[in-house]
């Protein structure tokens, strides 16, 4: 079958989604006009209120086909006075692939860059086309690479060899949509009508009652039924247009090697691969890594900080770019596997274009450090944006000393708990240990264990314990050194914060007061003229 054949049956099948719902109420209305001269009084009444109550859903479904205004994406919105640089790369990218420019860009704090449209008609007429394009893009990949995955995302919407296909591009994002739409109703009523059957169960409880449990197999049975109608109509369009969808992708891929070159447009989505992962992991483990202390970095480097990290990160990036899934991410997804993809790319023959120089895809914004401010307050939280502000190593510093102070907790409430300690700070439980020396391993039975670890006694149950218990006496000094000052949090872009103590050999020394502290014949003199001693 042709590209153009192909489409076309895409664009019949797009049809026959409003079609379905037409047939439907026109059924229901034959049957009501039907039943209406040979049933009287309340049998007629109740056919036509089965019939009402299987059309709402219906004429629900013919509104949720249309599309939706989009919310404004979470972002800045810049127009080409503020950004000449990126809308001159987005319209010289636009044309080249052979497709209109999008009317408004926004930047967005996503790995991610995609266009859409505010379409009409299930989308097969056009409307306002929006770029978004992540911050975090900009700062992964040089202009050569964003090019290419500007062209690609563009390409979407290009006449490549038929007119059909922006069309059919635009009615698989809108039914996907559409079915999104349905899937989220149904789960809403079905988490509605058991939030409502477990408030009755707690009252009955209260009064002394049985619950009667939860069931929803009789709740909205009429909607769920003409929602998996839709549904199930939905996945057959999606899979029906799979090769469809996946000649797009294609295609769009060779469109960014048109405007891009080979080695850009392969080497973007290795970029991107190694990208999502290394974003997600720089924003818990760096950007949120304050929060809980109360704190953020400096305006700007929640997303700025991302260069930092991805500067620093390289042997690792580089394994990312390697390893590409081999498998796509679901029976419905248009995309070819990411392995495939750059496989098809790499093997396309050399356009000379290589070695041509690129600058940072950041540079082309007219102040990178502003954008990245105004993005926070954009997308931020007011909570979040109430934070205090400061330097990554204080940062680092008071999120990891509130960490260890909140574990420390767990040694000095055991303690506490055998009524060993008043106040349970490191000299109150040393004090506790050379008092009685069992104390010791009663604290360490208020700890989790293993059913192995459960099991032993005697010796064998004190060897379980006694690295629990030398890690938690190494949490509560570590907690005290950080609350007096003694040590501080070092943090580091290439690996795991560091604990600077004292003096050099501290951490050595502190070793071997933890094992004379927790031996069989404790001796907790090291660890007091290690830490305690003025």
């Amino acid at each position: 079958m042709g590209a153009s054949l192909r489409a076309v049956r895409a664009l019949v099948l797009l049809a026959g989604f409003y079609l379905l719902g037409v047939v439907l109420l026109a059924v229901l209305a034959g049957i009501d006009y039907a039943v209406i001269g040979t049933l009287h009084g309340p049998a007629l009444l109740k056919v036509l209120l089965v019939s009402v109550v299987l059309a709402v859903p219906i004429v629900r479904g013919l509104f949720m086909l249309r599309s939706p205004r989009d919310e404004p994406p979470a972002g800045i919105t810049v127009t080409d006075a503020q950004e000449p640089l990126l809308w001159q790369a987005v319209r010289e990218t636009a044309a080249q692939v052979g497709t209109r420019a999008p009317d408004e860009i926004v930047l967005v704090a996503e790995v991610n860059a995609g266009v859409s449209e505010d379409a009409r008609l299930l989308g097969l007429l056009p409307g306002t086309r929006r770029l978004c394009i992540g911050l975090p893009v900009l700062t992964g990949l040089d202009e050569a690479q964003l090019r290419a995955v500007l062209a690609h995302e563009m390409g979407h919407y290009a006449n490549f060899d038929t007119r059909l296909t922006p069309l059919i591009a635009r009615g698989r994002a809108q039914l996907i949509r559409t079915v999104g739409h349905f899937q989220e109703r149904a789960a809403k009523k079905v988490a509605k009508e058991v939030a409502r059957q477990e408030k009755r169960d707690e009252k009955r409880i209260s009064k002394g009652k049985k619950a009667k449990g939860v069931d929803t197999t009789g709740e909205g049975v009429m909607y769920r039924a003409m929602a998996r109608v839709y549904m199930a109509y939905g996945n057959f369009y999606l899979r029906a247009t799979w090769s469809t969808a996946r000649r797009q992708e294609l295609e769009a891929d060779l469109a960014s090697v048109r405007v891009a070159g080979r080695d850009a447009a392969a080497s973007a989505l290795r970029e991107l691969n190694a990208l999502g992962e290394a974003h997600a992991f720089y924003m818990d483990a760096y950007a949120t890594l304050g929060v809980r202390a109360g704190l953020l970095p400096r305006p700007g480097e929640v997303f700025g900080g991302l260069r930092h990290f991805l500067e620093a990160r390289t042997p690792e990036l580089e394994a990312l770019r390697r390893e590409l899934p081999t498998q796509p991410v679901s029976p419905y997804d248009s995309h070819p596997p990411l392995a495939e993809r750059v496989a098809r790319i790499e093997a396309l023959p050399d356009d000379g274009r290589a070695d041509l120089p690129a600058r940072l895809a950041l540079d082309l914004l007219s102040d990178a450090a502003a954008t990245l401010a105004a993005l926070e307050g954009a997308v931020l939280t007011p909570d979040a944006l109430a934070l205090a502000r400061v330097d990554w190593d204080d940062l680092v510093h008071a999120a990891l000393s509130l960490d260890a102070g909140r574990e420390a907790e767990e040694i000095r409430a055991a303690f506490a708990a055998e009524g060993a300690v008043a106040a349970p700070g490191l000299a109150a439980l040393l004090d506790a240990i050379d008092a009685d020396p069992a104390v010791r391993w009663r604290v360490a039975d208020r700890f989790p264990k293993s059913e192995e670890a459960a099991a032993a006694t005697g010796r064998a149950a004190r060897e379980f314990v006694r690295p629990v218990l030398r890690g938690a006496l190494d949490r509560l000094v570590t907690a005290e050194l950080t609350a007096d000052g003694a040590a501080r949090w070092r943090m580091s872009w290439t690996d795991s914060p560091e604990l600077l103590y004292p003096v050099a050999d501290f951490e050595d020394r502190l070793g071997t007061a933890l094992d004379a502290a927790v031996a069989d014949r404790p001796d907790t003199e090291p660890l007091r003229k290690l830490v305690l001693a003025p």
